[in-house]
């Protein structure tokens, strides 16, 4: 029977062996290693300050017809799977949240049916298609009442740090309307309803769930309640 004699590397045309330049490419920058890392364990004592951003050319997330779609996808979103949203506020390419969870798979379960309701609900409404986050969720664990109150305040009041940076200066009983800042029950004092648009929202339901953990309900405030002009990582407003 005749036999059949292997080829080299070199005889079997372009398609095996050594090519210059062939291969994934090295990252020069240990910076640009975006590599999915494991979610640091959680226990259900401890709330958790969330960050999601959105990816470029989405449309601003404050306005009214996004809002809305927020809106009801946070009150349907709330409490599943162990998870539990319990303040929230909305900037413009990007969402700061406040939650509780069970454990690690509850808040991964739980903001994977958020973020997937609200990128289906977005794209309807706006007549779009594709993906709307940019990347995974960035999570902080608040282990601490310090840690807490200081999460509380740059949640609630975001929009007014953002104004105190581009110089805008905002009346001291300003409320941000598209967070849960105004049926947040921690403040040194009441919210005044001045304007109907205010008036309005107190009358609406709650998007979120109310908090049921020690450190978000009862822990942080000793440590003093929020000032409606507080400015979080700065000094409070003098209008």
């Amino acid at each position: 029977m005749p036999t059949s004699r292997q080829l080299g590397l070199s005889s079997r045309g372009h398609r095996g062996g050594y090519r210059a330049k062939a291969g994934r490419k090295k990252i020069k920058d240990p910076a640009d290693r975006k590599g999915h890392h494991p979610r640091p364990p959680l226990a259900s004592r401890y709330p958790v300050h969330v960050t999601l951003k959105v990816l470029p050319g989405t449309p601003h997330l404050r306005r009214g017809q996004c809002f809305r779609v927020l809106r009801r996808c946070f009150m349907a979103g709330r409490d599943r799977f162990g998870f539990r949203l319990v303040h929230f506020t909305t900037q413009g390419n990007h969402l700061h949240l406040l939650c509780e969870a069970n454990d690690k798979l509850a808040l991964t379960r739980g903001m994977q049916g958020l973020a997937i309701r609200i990128a289906k609900n977005l794209n309807k409404t706006l007549d779009r298609s594709g993906r709307v986050f940019a990347q995974r969720y960035h999570e902080r664990i608040l282990k601490s009442p310090t840690e807490v109150r200081r999460a509380l305040a740059y949640v609630l009041l975001n929009a007014r740090r953002h104004a105190a940076q581009s110089g805008v200066l905002l009346s001291r009983n300003w409320i941000d309307p598209y967070s849960t800042a105004a049926w947040f029950d921690g403040w040194q004092r009441p919210i005044r309803a001045d304007e109907p648009w205010m008036r309005e929202l107190l009358n609406q339901p709650c998007p979120a769930a109310p908090a049921t953990r020690w450190l978000l309900t009862t822990g942080w405030r000793r440590l003093g309640l929020l000032g409606l002009d507080e400015v979080p990582g700065g000094r409070a407003t003098k209008s």
